[in-house]
């Protein structure tokens, strides 16, 4: 007699709260990505019974990415074509194609994968790509993490998986099974009559998540799963609310007084919230220096101390440099190792602060800086002097560098704060109904 997991009822699961609280009813259509694994396959049944029961008007299309790197994947994805033609589900399949890395194997996919799923919304005219992680997932994620001792203080990644990431500014990835244990999911497909694929990959001892998830197995893993999840909860609130107060000390504090040069008020660095200080300047330091990496934990705090003592100084971390006047305290791009300006094309990135764009109606909200007068002409100097010389018919649209690529929902509000602060594009509100991006 098969023993229901937690979250089992006799007619299945539970629908996950994250499912339900997506805003699936004002999209045409949703993807949800299907690999034919117990959790992927377990999230198209769950997300096809609630689409029917809440937004019958929307279609759910299932996409299975082939990355190609072992026999029978392709045959796998067939399955899942299969299944999706007996549900009634449209599907497609993505291949990664091209030579694949031979080291890094795990990042390189995981890229490939986000892009090729990013390109099949946008084909299905949507924004929203659901995906299985689970539970156990999360687990994982927080326990290496803290295995890797990165270094950062602020203990970010400790927060593990966002429910929901935006891809390149465009998609967001929602996670709506990340709270549901993966035995749940499989006594669901039980009970349904579903079977699923275990790609061997998951206990190739080769790679770091299957070596975590077998230390996880048998009852003294039970207690570190449980561990885990609590820690990734606990420090997914605190980052969150860390984050909330950098966006306020962002909105209150900096200013643009001209393209490429921010103002700083000396009180921001007199304020008692010193971690949310020193997040806001890491964060501003990787805008204006165009880093994907904000820059250490540690070393910025040591900037934030200098910042708030010393009367005249200046420092370069992540290509920005901090130059504190009587003025104010400024940011720019460090005049070393700018690009050229000349050969960049409509959709280029330039220096990892701009997308090169041809002008649109929308180019008009591209903040051209004000109050030039706060700063002094020196560095209004250097900072036109590190700006790109467009062509005709070109315009730079700031990037958030750090987010360019990804964006946690943990971090939504600093980053629209700093848009609203560049004139960036404004960064689209989270697929879920109200702000669960504050709960983990």
């Amino acid at each position: 007699m098969l023993t229901r997991p937690t979250g089992i009822t006799p007619k299945g699961i539970d629908i996950p709260t994250q499912l339900s609280r997506l805003d699936i009813a004002s999209r045409r259509s949703v993807i949800a990505a299907v690999s034919g694994g117990s959790d992927s396959t377990a999230l198209l049944l769950l997300t096809k019974d609630h689409i029917s029961a809440v937004a019958p008007g929307a279609r759910l299309v299932a996409v299975t990415v082939d990355h190609a790197l072992r026999a029978g994947s392709d045959s796998e994805a067939q399955d899942v074509a299969r299944l999706c033609a007996r549900l009634g589900i449209a599907h497609r399949i993505e291949t990664w194609t091209g030579e694949k890395p031979a080291t890094g194997i795990p990042a390189a996919a995981r890229e490939a994968r986000h892009a090729l799923l990013s390109r099949a919304a946008q084909d299905e005219g949507t924004d929203l790509v659901l995906t299985g992680h689970t539970a156990n997932d999360q687990a994982e994620t927080v326990l290496m993490r803290q295995e890797r001792s990165s270094g950062d203080l602020s203990g970010r990644g400790l927060a593990g998986i966002a429910p929901a990431t935006l891809f390149e500014g465009k998609v967001w990835f929602a996670r709506p099974l990340l709270e549901t244990p993966r035995a749940a999911l499989r006594g669901f497909l039980q009970l349904r009559g579903v079977g699923w694929v275990d790609d061997p990959t998951n206990i190739d001892m080769r790679f770091e998540r299957p070596r975590q998830r077998a230390a996880m197995s048998g009852s003294a893993g039970d207690a570190g799963f449980v561990a885990a999840l609590e820690q990734a909860r606990r420090m997914a609130m605190q980052r969150a609310d860390v984050a909330a107060k950098a966006a306020r000390i962002i909105d209150s504090f900096a200013q643009l007084p001209a393209p490429g040069l921010l103002r700083l008020d000396a009180e921001m660095f007199d304020l008692s919230e010193k971690q949310a200080v020193v997040y806001a300047l890491r964060l501003l330091l990787a805008v204006m220096g165009g880093t994907t990496h904000l820059p250490d934990q540690e070393r910025a705090a040591a900037l934030v101390d200098r910042l708030s003592r010393e009367e005249s100084m200046r420092a370069v971390l992540s290509r920005a440099l901090a130059d504190r006047r009587k003025a104010g305290i400024f940011v720019l791009r460090e005049a070393r190792d700018l690009p050229a300006s000349e050969g960049f094309a409509d959709g280029a990135t330039w220096d990892g602060r701009y997308r090169l764009t041809s002008m649109t109606p929308d180019c008009s909200r591209i903040a051209t800086g004000h109050g030039g007068s706060l700063a002094p002409e020196s560095l209004l100097r250097k900072a036109a002097a590190g700006q790109p010389r467009l062509g005709p018919g070109l315009a730079a649209v700031p990037l958030l560098a750090p987010f360019a690529r990804y964006l946690p929902s943990f971090d939504l509000e600093p980053a629209r704060a700093i848009a609203r602060l560049l004139g960036a594009v404004e960064v689209p509100a989270p697929p879920f109904h109200g702000h669960i991006e504050s709960k983990a």
